[in-house]
């Protein structure tokens, strides 16, 4: 093994070399998005009704008001309370454990150091889970400064862990829509220190940057984005000639699809539904708008809880799925008035409108599962004869003149980063996909990639499932000679086809 390249990093069955053929990543052809660039600023992730302020048992003032210090004296970041450090530090260890394939990584390419020389500016949840991924690319030589992507999925305590272990976080719960805008500026605008990386999730960062500093824009080795809400934004740009750096849509991954997507929202819905309403779902009727990987995870656990599952789709291919796993295919319109639960899931905008709104039953609940918040039309119901109720933390009653309540949780923004946790296991696994993009873009030579939209190798996909097969003790069976050849395939992989999703 040629161990003085940073390419072959990677020990053990199978091996993976990150900087071989460009064939490796296929393009993937250009898709027209429904979501404009047009706009000067992006509203997914801002847009907030507060009528509250934060709980009662945080400190009311703003963290941009106060001068806080790390134990080394270093005060480049700005949190809620650097003295969480050492709780957040514990949970960030407990995550640790349920991630195996970061760990992993750190193990065998640590002291290779593969982004050595990277600057990494991010645009995530903050989490326990977020926190390992930051720590592990800083373990591979990256530098690193984060913001949030969501201004209520923050865990403060996991901030200051991370300001205290070294790394430069403007990021707390609760967030204004100004708050938003101001941490992910800072991060970009540091004295000596400009970014040459991104990773994103839901592209607010990449189109801060792409508007405010197009120079530095063009000057980026690679961005890596994870969302549906940040894809479609890039393939707009590519659409239009105006992509100017190689992007990786780690979105479309099938470790991302079939892992994060419908495994994480299949156990993490209904624990940020318990939490906020405490409701139950035996015989529930649930409407699900959407039927790609996170409207299949929601819909096979309101199922097996008994409730009685509509799906809304626009897609024939998806809305025969839902159809053959047993659910009722409708409009949203038929079944609004019957409903007791209404999960938006489509990564779209103005899916649930006001009059869907006001055909709901009294004490209908309805929340998103999708990233951008943009799904339910908010606007909508902003107006002076409706009346907002906080009941309790992520929950608000929105109050009709005869009296009739909706129940809004987390203000249309992500049931499960919002109201609970998810789980850090299935995070490992995009987590791992996201670093190796980092790893291959950045270590790249010129002209491999041109301005455009690529998508992760299976053998990479592939690669990372099996980072986390040894924590089930499962084994895989190898494939003979004469049985790799019948096939078509290399005995290592990868075993499905580019095209495979």
């Amino acid at each position: 093994e040629e161990r003085s390249k940073k390419h072959h990093l990677f020990q053990g069955s199978p091996q993976i070399q990150l900087s071989d053929q460009k064939q490796k990543f296929n393009k993937c052809p250009t898709k027209t998005g429904h979501l404009s660039l047009s706009r000067s600023i992006s509203q997914s992730s801002t847009d907030s009704y507060r009528s509250v302020c934060s709980e009662s048992s945080e400190d009311e003032s703003s963290p941009k008001d106060k001068l806080q210090k790390t134990l080394k004296g270093l005060s480049d970041f700005c949190i809620k309370n650097i003295k969480q450090a050492d709780f957040g530090r514990r949970e960030i260890e407990i995550a640790q454990q349920e991630m195996p394939a970061l760990m992993a990584l750190r193990k065998r390419a640590g002291g290779e150091k593969p982004l050595s020389g990277a600057k990494v500016v991010g645009c995530t949840h903050i989490t326990a889970q977020t926190a390992v991924l930051i720590e592990t690319l800083c373990v591979l030589g990256a530098q690193c400064r984060w913001a949030a992507c969501n201004i209520y999925s923050t865990q403060n305590a996991v901030a200051a862990a991370l300001a205290e272990g070294g790394t430069p976080i403007f990021a707390w719960r609760g967030e204004s829509e100004n708050d938003f805008w101001w941490c992910i500026d800072r991060c970009v605008c540091a004295d000596s220190w400009q970014p040459n990386m991104i990773l994103d999730d839901g592209g607010d960062l990449t189109h801060w940057i792409y508007k405010k500093y197009p120079s530095l824009f063009k000057r980026l080795k690679g961005i890596v984005e994870e969302s549906v809400t940040g894809i479609y934004r890039l393939y707009q740009l590519s659409k239009t000639g105006r992509l100017c750096v190689p992007a990786i849509n780690v979105n479309d991954s099938v470790t991302k699809q079939k892992f994060d997507n419908l495994y994480c929202c299949k156990e993490s819905l209904l624990k940020g539904l318990k939490r906020t309403t405490d409701v139950m779902f035996g015989g529930k009727q649930v409407v699900v708008c959407g039927y790609g990987g996170v409207g299949k995870g929601c819909c096979a656990s309101l199922k097996a809880m008994g409730a009685i599952v509509y799906v809304t789709e626009v897609d024939p291919i998806c809305a025969l799925q839902a159809c053959m796993d047993g659910f009722r295919v409708t409009t949203l319109c038929e079944v609004v008035k019957q409903v007791d639960v209404v999960i938006t899931c489509t990564g779209n905008k103005s899916v649930v409108r006001r009059e869907h709104l006001d055909r709901m039953k009294n004490g209908c609940i309805v929340c998103n599962m999708g990233h951008s918040n943009t799904e339910i039309d908010l606007e909508s119901i902003r107006t002076a004869e409706l009346r907002w109720e906080h009941v309790r933390t992520q929950v608000h009653h929105v109050i009709w003149p005869d009296g009739k309540r909706v129940v809004l949780l987390a203000e249309g923004r992500l049931l499960n980063l919002s109201c609970s946790t998810v789980p850090s296991f299935v995070l490992s696994i995009t987590a791992a996909t996201q670093a190796l993009a980092l790893i291959e873009l950045f270590n790249a030579p010129e002209g491999r990639y041109k301005h455009d939209v690529y998508l992760l190798p299976k053998k990479m996909d592939e690669y990372v499932a099996s980072l986390h097969l040894s924590i089930f003790d499962a084994h895989l069976s190898e494939l003979t000679d004469d049985q790799a050849k019948y096939l078509g395939i290399k005995k290592q992989g990868p075993f499905k086809p580019t095209y495979y999703r």
